[in-house]
C-alpha cells in the first residue's frame, strides 16, 4: 500500500528512516525536497563523478575503469551533453524490512532533459542513495548541491519479506558516497 505523509512522518520521527528528514516541502529559489503528500523528495549532495566519453572508452559493470569519470566537489555540476553524472543523496537511509521505495526523476529537471535513475531501495537496505543523473540534451546541463532531485515513494507489504537485503549482505549494503558499480565475486 502506498503510504502517506503521516506516515512516513513517523517512520523518520520515530526509526530515523531519513537522516536528515525535512517535515515539510522546503523551496524558496530552490529546487523543492522534503515530505509530500505522499512521498519525499530528496536531495543531491555535493559529490559527483562526471563521465565524459573518451574515443574507444567502454563502460563494463564487471571491469569497471576508475579513469571514465572525473570527481566533482561543489554546488553545482555540469553534466556534459548526451552525458551523466553520478551523484549521491544528502540523505542516510534505513528501509524498513516491510517496506519498498521506489524513485523517481523530479519534473523540474526532466524537463530540461535530466532523468534520474535509480534501482528501488529494498527492504533492510541503509546508506546513501547513488543515482545516475542522465543529460539527455545536446547541451551542457546543471544540477544544484543542496537542492531536489527525485521523489521516493514508499509502498508497505502487509507482512515483512523473509529475506532482506541486509539479511543477503548485498552489494550496496550500508554504502557511503558514490559507489561504483559492482558485481558478486566468482566462487573459486
Amino acid at each position: 500500500m502506498l503510504k502517506s505523509d503521516k506516515w512516513i512522518r513517523r517512520m523518520c520521527l520515530e526509526r530515523q528512516m531519513i537522516v536528515p528528514f525535512t517535515e515539510r516541502t522546503e523551496g524558496d529559489g530552490r529546487i523543492s525536497f522534503g515530505l509530500s503528500s505522499y512521498g519525499y523528495d530528496i536531495r543531491l549532495s555535493d559529490e559527483y563523478k562526471v563521465f565524459a566519453g573518451a574515443p574507444g572508452a567502454v563502460l563494463d559493470p564487471k571491469a569497471f575503469d576508475r579513469a571514465a569519470c572525473a570527481e566533482h566537489k561543489g554546488p553545482f555540476c555540469l553534466i556534459p551533453p548526451n552525458s551523466f553524472a553520478l551523484g549521491r543523496s544528502l540523505e542516510r537511509f534505513s528501509i524498513p524490512r516491510s517496506v519498498l521505495c521506489l524513485c523517481l526523476g523530479k519534473s523540474t529537471y526532466a524537463r530540461c532533459g535530466i532523468i534520474v535513475n535509480v534501482t528501488p531501495l529494498e527492504p533492510g537496505w541503509t546508506g546513501h542513495l547513488t543515482m545516475e543523473i542522465s543529460n539527455t540534451a545536446p547541451v551542457p546541463a546543471k544540477v544544484y548541491s543542496g537542492e531536489g532531485i527525485a521523489q521516493l515513494v514508499f509502498l508497505e507489504a502487509d507482512e515483512a519479506c523473509e529475506t532482506s537485503y541486509a539479511d543477503r549482505r548485498g552489494l550496496y549494503q550500508a554504502q557511503e558516497g558514490i559507489v561504483l558499480p559492482r558485481v558478486i565475486p566468482p566462487k573459486p
